[in-house]
């Protein structure tokens, strides 16, 4: 547990002050090293906040503009890329991704939709083949193992969370397509026009506003996680070995041992690497959330957030073995993992309790953006903050 008391940064209106004293709640009670909150309601900022520190040994403080590796956040981001291809006629959804990407159509997989890679029904969250040491950071070795792959299991009959591979499918049909990579779209396209504060690979000159990735504290059921993470991954087989692979297969697939290199913070790795901080997704959020624009520049009609909004799959997930509710590359609220209490909530959460969603029914966006949090899946603190902001309203 942090010894001091924490000293909560940034601004709020009065009806939302309950959200400052539960951020420092969470800092003080040892949950976060440290963290940010924004908090949109309409096109609005209401909470804009951030507590705590970006180191472990606690000597930088967490300021306005710092950036974190957000994981999974990015999923959301990188499916907003997509789906502006698809909403301007350059991308369909139900033709084959070898319409697209040839190579894509090797073992099996010639007639496999574009859509199955946003639904997480592509059978394909891993590699077989062992892969060496840095292969995560060299895309074209990444998704030549992908093309030649076959899937796990029968495309579009069941689905499991694609942890670290949906980025790379995703991203090279948007490189096929553009002629850009995937963080290069995400810049020219929408970061910078729109003045939304998140990267999927970035230089030197973003260093110094980076917070460190702390080793996350330990879930309840962390030892299945420690199954995953752990172990000789040549002496599983079938859906064992997929889903060890989904996680380690090259070692350092999720950014384990090198999330805080430059190396790391340099490559593209969308579904994982993403760094942005709260404000960010928020204001995205927000935009989504009403008219798909954000400060005048078009993110995504409001036909299309529908479309992307409605369920396509629920259920068992063949990865990680509980519930997912996934519409097109947004996770969707569901009543085991509820993200507030409306029906239309959608969003993304990244390992450790980063979390990113919009509610047009309330016209609300959330983000929380932090650098240690826990393992598993359900982060009390989180949704704690998100019941609070539901109170306010």
């Amino acid at each position: 547990m942090s010894s001091e008391a924490a000293e909560v940064h940034g601004r709020c209106e009065p009806r939302f002050e309950s959200l400052r004293r539960a951020l420092a709640d969470t800092i003080e009670a040892g949950s976060e090293v440290g963290a940010a909150l924004a908090v949109y309601v309409g096109k609005q900022s209401v909470v804009d906040l951030w507590a705590g520190h970006t180191d472990s040994a606690r000597t930088r403080p967490w300021v306005e503009d710092t950036i974190v590796n957000l994981y999974s956040v990015g999923k959301a981001v990188t499916a907003v890329c997509a789906l502006r291809l698809v909403e301007s006629g350059a991308l369909d959804l139900d033709s084959p991704v070898s319409r697209y990407w040839p190579e894509f159509a090797q073992a099996g997989k010639k007639h496999l939709p574009v859509r199955y890679l946003l639904t997480h029904q592509a059978g394909l969250p891993a590699v077989f083949r062992e892969l060496p040491d840095g292969a995560v950071l060299q895309w074209d070795v990444m998704t030549e193992a992908l093309a030649t792959q076959e899937p796990w299991w029968k495309p579009g009959e069941g689905h499991g969370y694609h942890v670290n591979t949906y980025g790379f499918f995703i991203g090279e049909v948007v490189r096929r397509v553009t002629g850009k990579s995937l963080g290069v779209y995400l810049r020219d396209e929408i970061a910078r026009p729109a003045g939304v504060d998140f990267f999927i690979g970035f230089g030197p000159e973003l260093d110094a506003r980076c917070a460190d990735i702390i080793p996350p504290l330990p879930a309840p059921d962390g030892e299945q996680r420690r199954v995953l993470l752990e172990g000789d991954l040549a002496a599983l087989t079938g859906l064992s070995r997929m889903r060890a692979g989904a996680y380690r297969n090259p070692p350092n697939l999720s950014g384990h041992g090198i999330v805080n290199t430059r190396e790391w913070r340099a490559a593209e790795v969308p579904s994982t690497n993403g760094h942005g901080n709260a404000r960010a997704v928020a204001r995205l959020y927000a935009a989504l959330a009403s008219d798909g624009r954000l400060d005048g520049v078009h993110i995504l009609s409001p036909a299309t957030v529908e479309m992307a909004i409605a369920e396509q799959v629920y259920g068992e997930d063949l990865v990680l073995q509980r519930p997912t509710r996934f519409g097109l590359g947004f996770q969707l609220t569901m009543r085991e993992r509820p993200l507030g209490p409306n029906p239309r909530s959608f969003g993304h959460f990244g390992a450790g309790g980063s979390l990113g969603f919009a509610d047009p029914d309330a016209q609300v966006a959330f983000a929380y953006a932090m650098n240690q949090g826990r393992e598993g899946w359900q982060h009390k603190h989180v949704r704690h903050l998100i019941d609070q902001v539901y109170a306010a309203l």
